[in-house]
């Protein structure tokens, strides 16, 4: 290939087969559009095709940016996109105020947190954290008239330990400790002291004070105790069925203990302990919250002495006469009971040994037929409505009919002429229906309603049984000969007993009572409210019926063992048939035993009523019960230091001869 310079530009200059020459006119020849060199487009080609790059599968093929391409050859490819890159200032912007946006959200989440519902959510983490407990206070106790304790709370410790407080090094020693201290179940023992998670483990409870004093002394590490308190009754008081006992918790549940548990209970303090993620008390932490208030104290109207006595005594003769059980009641005229006691009866030291008969306050949940201590209220009804005196004289046959029943009296006499204090004497059934008859039923049903008979004693005792007095729209033909000597009515002891109150108190009844006040912490007592009172009989007649009873323990009266040297004595007997409850009727029921009575008789200071129920051996109430009241009544009257009566009893006429 030849080549020259140009001169002009210092190059070398193609020849032919270089770039094309000028063209006609002198010019450089120009291709035209859409033409090619055969040789140049050769060349071209063949520089090309060897540095084609192969493009992946499935990409399209680049396009060629030479005269081939344009051509139109083969496919052109696009030309290549460039992207841009944003202003990194501008994100960093952005992402900045995010983040203070962000932060601003979170500062003012804590704001509201710490600042503005701070106090509720404190309070919501102290829930959780913290719970209340009772901290015990001292039950009131139940004392006599003069103060001597039926109930009291002593003071004990609860023994615990906290396991978590225990070294590993020191478990064997304080598990040896405690085993051998409380006499314990080593194993036992050992697991408590181990036991995890647990902050609080009871080792012994109802502990004396001086017995943990010894234990505390050993410096044990994790243990601890807690102060209780253990409702304590003295034994032999004789007053259980009464008083009655509380539970676990603390309440009473049976007697005065349960009727006057918000007075003797008091109000429990609190304070409140930290408790472990298991539920588990830490009792040494917190603080107090509510100091507790101790219980009133609680006064009866009772005498501990005449209390424990009455109650030996009847326990004796339920025994001696292989009865099924008995009741006595001393009282005063002016309703206070002196001594309620009841038997079978238990320990309420011992609650687990008894049952729920031997619990029950017979006084007042027993309801009996009164048989002849209810013939006084035929008496005085007829007294008080001027139907008769006490020397009006009665026809008395040993028996007499009325319907289709023959009514008899309890032993055999030819016909007799008795007054009134005579029939009273003898206790006759046949003259006291005849009284009874004068009065009416109407009459005396009116009576027996005076006397409290059919209605509420009024002490509000558990399970109190207020007797049977039917309406006598409803008697039939003989029920007010039965009513008039004490059958086909029924009574508890308490009221009984009120009823001889009444007379003994000059014909004015009130309402029985047994609790005196409370006591309060500067020792003054605050009474209870003044009982019920309402006059049922005239002065006058309380004191013929006075001398009528006076007339039954004397020399020719069915209650000599009634007797008590050196004091006139009032009284009545009462032999009642028991209804059998498996037939309904009196045929095999047995009989109930009853004295009531007041002395001294010319200035009545002491009544007191004995019941027992189904004796086997001597069933007539006054060589039953008779001893009973006799020996209770004279105890009573040496206690209360009542003197001897300084009169002779009148001379009662019994018969018109006199």
């Amino acid at each position: 290939m030849s080549s020259s310079r140009d001169p002009r530009r210092g190059r070398r200059r193609p020849g032919g087969t270089g770039r094309p020459g000028p063209g006609p006119g002198g010019q450089r020849g120009e291709r035209p559009r859409g033409a090619r060199s055969s040789d140049g487009a050769g060349r071209r080609a063949g520089r090309e095709t060897p540095q084609r790059r192969r493009q992946p599968s499935g990409t399209p093929p680049r396009r060629s940016t030479g005269s081939a391409g344009r051509s139109g050859s083969g496919p052109v490819p696009p030309p290549r996109r460039r992207f841009r890159r944003r202003d990194p200032q501008r994100r960093i912007r952005v992402a900045g105020v995010l983040i203070l946006v962000v932060m601003v959200l979170f500062a003012g989440r804590l704001v509201q947190i710490q600042a503005i519902d701070a106090p509720t959510y404190a309070s919501a983490a102290s829930d959780v954290r913290l719970s209340t407990i009772d901290i015990p206070t001292t039950r009131g106790e139940i004392t006599d008239a003069n103060g001597n304790a039926f109930a009291v709370s002593v003071e004990v410790r609860t023994v615990f330990v906290d396991p978590e407080e225990v070294p590993d090094s020191k478990r064997a020693e304080v598990t040896d400790a405690l085993t051998e201290h409380f006499d314990l179940d080593r194993d036992v023992v050992a697991g408590k002291v181990a036991a995890e998670p647990s902050r609080y483990q009871v080792i012994k409870e109802e502990v004396p004070p001086a017995e943990w004093k010894e234990l505390e002394e050993l410096g044990l590490e994790g243990v601890g105790a807690q102060v209780d308190y253990k409702r304590v009754y003295p034994e032999e008081t004789g007053a259980a069925d009464l008083v009655g006992f509380v539970g676990d918790d603390g309440h009473g549940l049976e007697g005065l203990e349960a009727v006057l548990d918000d007075t003797l209970a008091g109000e429990p303090g609190t304070r409140q302990v930290e408790t472990g993620i298991t539920g588990t008390r830490i009792p040494m932490t917190g603080g107090t919250a509510k100091e507790p208030v101790p219980g009133k104290e609680v006064r009866l109207t009772l005498d501990r002495d005449i209390q424990w006595h009455a109650q030996q005594a009847l326990a004796e003769s339920v025994e001696e006469m292989d009865a099924e059980g008995g009741s006595v009641i001393a009282m005063r005229p002016t309703g206070e009971v002196v001594a309620m006691a009841d038997y079978p009866s238990y320990s309420p030291n011992e609650i687990n040994e008894s049952t729920a008969s031997d619990r029950a306050n017979g006084a007042v949940a027993e309801a009996f037929e009164p048989g002849s201590t209810n013939k006084v209220i035929t008496a005085a009804g007829a007294l008080e409505e001027g139907l008769t005196t006490p020397e009006t004289v009665y026809t008395v046959p040993y028996s007499i009919q009325r319907y289709d029943e023959t009514f008899s009296d309890s032993e055999y006499h030819e016909t007799e002429r008795l007054t009134l204090n005579g029939i009273m004497a003898k206790s006759s059934n046949v003259g006291t229906i005849q009284v009874g008859e004068q009065l009416g039923a109407e009459g005396l049903y009116e009576y027996l309603g005076k006397f409290g008979f059919g209605q509420p004693t009024g002490l509000d005792l558990p399970g109190e049984n207020e007797g049977i007095l039917t309406d006598p729209d409803d008697w039939w033909g003989t029920q007010l000969a039965t009513v008039s000597f004490g059958q086909g009515l029924s009574v508890n002891a308490v009221q009984m007993a009120s009823v001889y109150a009444t007379i003994a108190n000059d014909g004015v009844r009130v309402e029985p009572s047994v609790v005196a006040g409370t006591v309060g912490e500067d020792g003054e007592l605050s009474a209870t409210e003044e009982p019920t009172r309402e006059r049922v009989l005239s002065e006058e007649t309380s004191d013929e019926l006075g001398t009528m009873l006076e007339a039954v323990t004397g020399d020719e009266g069915t209650a000599q063992q009634a007797q008590i040297p050196g004091y006139r004595v009032a009284g009545k007997t009462g032999t009642a048939s028991r209804v059998n409850p498996e037939t309904g009727d009196y045929e095999g029921g047995g009989y109930t035993a009853a004295f009531a009575g007041f002395a001294p008789a010319d200035d009545p200071e002491l009544i007191v009523q004995v019941v027992l129920h189904n004796p086997q051996k001597e069933h007539y109430g006054g060589e039953a019960a008779g001893p009973v009241f006799s020996d209770v009544m004279s105890f009573g009257l040496k206690t209360l230091e009542i003197p001897p009566s300084d009169s002779e009893p009148p001379d009662i006429r019994l018969t018109e001869d006199g």
